[in-house]
């Protein structure tokens, strides 16, 4: 053998053991996250930060909305570290971490500026003062509609819409044989799912989940007119199907041209908005969620976060993506691939102050005006021993919430009543806070 090819042999045989003691070494981050548009772009763009990072592999585990909440709790409450970072949110993290359950978010490099994170955002991923998650997205409620139907039809929507002017929209806006829905909704059993939306109706209808003794409320007459004019609403205005219909399932709906009208979270202005993933994108209108006899509680507040659990075995490594995620950059990169429509709000005051984003993104002032003015502390018109807009913030809640979300989707369905679905509900509600010792 040749000196020189036994040098370029050596060469070659030592980068290539380099290269594999570097894979043997690199920490494999998993990362439980949810099957949405936002979620999608960050596994695609993630391999710009393994780039940086040669030191992390990231593993993806994208799951349907409700399967990963109840992954994550499972994962969370036994402590078996299957998951290095989890997207939870604002119901999940305060209480999570009050228990101990996540890694306090700390020392964060100065260029990561936690101060541009919005408030709101920043105190809603805090128990005791203590940051637990970082947020990815944050989001309100608002009302999406077709200004080309509109003017059709010669309506006008108002910039603060009651419930009976949504219903009269929709019956004059719905036409069957063209596939023309009037009004699309959420029905899809789940407390982050169909009672997120329903809730929001029952509190803007006067209603609460509990008095201030922790006595069911869900048979009152507001959450039975708020649950009968929405099943209605759904039944006579809404598509074939409406019961399975989740954020996913309307958001195609909308961006194809099916729905009139779609009263759903925030984030999605961003899609609407943006012609590579929206066929109405020159044709989308936005106002304020609807309210009825109060405005309390008509919008809500979530944030879809990053968080690491203490059973993490890579808690730097998660640490370092998370920084990365949430970060300016990121905003950034998504800029690049998607468009400044597209990036994910509601996080940082930075992102409104760009003449970019404002020029894309007509709807970015009123979005961050509806997230600051959501009040989980006051979210009814009646007062309430629990905070939460679109939820109840106790751990029960995922349970009697999930209950009471399988209910109303089947009066939607058409398989029971509204007054039986209430009636069932209140039950599960009442049963689990009285196990639970909040009733005195």
């Amino acid at each position: 053998m040749k000196p020189a090819f036994k040098s370029a042999l050596k060469v070659a045989s030592a980068g290539a053991a380099a290269c594999f003691a570097l894979s043997a070494s690199a920490a494999t981050v998993t990362i439980a996250t949810l099957n949405n548009p936002d979620m999608i772009e960050l596994k695609k763009l993630s391999p710009a930060f393994e780039k940086a990072n040669p030191d992390i592999k990231l593993n993806w585990v994208i799951l349907e909305e409700n399967v990963l909440r109840q992954r994550a709790t499972t994962d969370i409450t036994t402590g078996s570290g299957q998951f290095d970072v989890m997207t939870i949110g604002a119901y999940e993290t305060p209480q999570w971490g009050k228990r101990g359950w996540l890694a306090p978010i700390t020392n964060l490099p100065a260029s990561y500026d936690l101060d541009d994170v919005v408030k709101t955002a920043r105190d809603g991923l805090s128990a005791n003062g203590q940051l637990y998650a970082l947020p990815f997205y944050v989001e309100s409620s608002m009302t999406y509609y077709r200004k080309d139907l509109f003017e059709k039809a010669g309506l006008k929507m108002p910039d603060q819409p009651t419930y009976d002017q949504i219903a009269q929209f929709a019956d004059k806006l719905t036409d069957k044989s063209k596939e023309q829905y009037g009004i699309c909704l959420r029905g899809k059993a789940g407390w982050g799912e169909n009672m997120a939306y329903a809730t929001t109706v029952a509190n803007t209808f006067g209603g609460r989940w509990f008095d201030e003794q922790w006595h069911a409320q869900l048979t009152s007459p507001e959450w039975k007119k708020a649950m009968t004019f929405y099943v209605n609403l759904l039944k006579k205005d809404g598509p074939p199907g409406a019961s399975s219909n989740g954020f996913n399932e309307n958001l195609t709906l909308m961006s194809s041209g099916k729905c009139a009208m779609w009263i759903d979270a925030t984030v999605a202005a961003g899609m609407l908005f943006n012609k590579q993933q929206s066929q109405i994108a020159d044709k989308v209108g936005f106002a304020a969620a609807p309210i009825e006899v109060t405005p309390k509680g008509s919008h809500w507040l979530w944030a879809w976060a990053l968080a690491i659990p203490k059973s993490s075995k890579q808690a730097d490594a998660a640490k370092r993506f998370i920084t990365w995620a949430t970060s300016k950059e990121y905003i950034e990169l998504v800029a690049k691939d998607q468009g400044w429509a597209s990036v994910p709000p509601g996080t940082r005051q930075s992102t409104y102050a760009r003449p970019e984003y404002k020029q894309a993104a007509p709807f970015g002032e009123f979005v961050l005006n509806a997230i600051k003015t959501a009040d989980p502390d006051h979210p009814t018109l009646k007062p309430v021993p629990y905070t939460g807009v679109q939820f109840v913030g106790i751990p029960e809640f995922q349970s009697f919430g999930t209950v009471v979300g399988q209910s109303i989707s089947g009066a939607i369905a058409g398989q029971m009543t509204v007054d039986q679905a209430l009636a069932a509900g209140n039950a599960a509600a009442d049963r689990a806070v009285k196990q639970a010792g909040y009733q005195k």
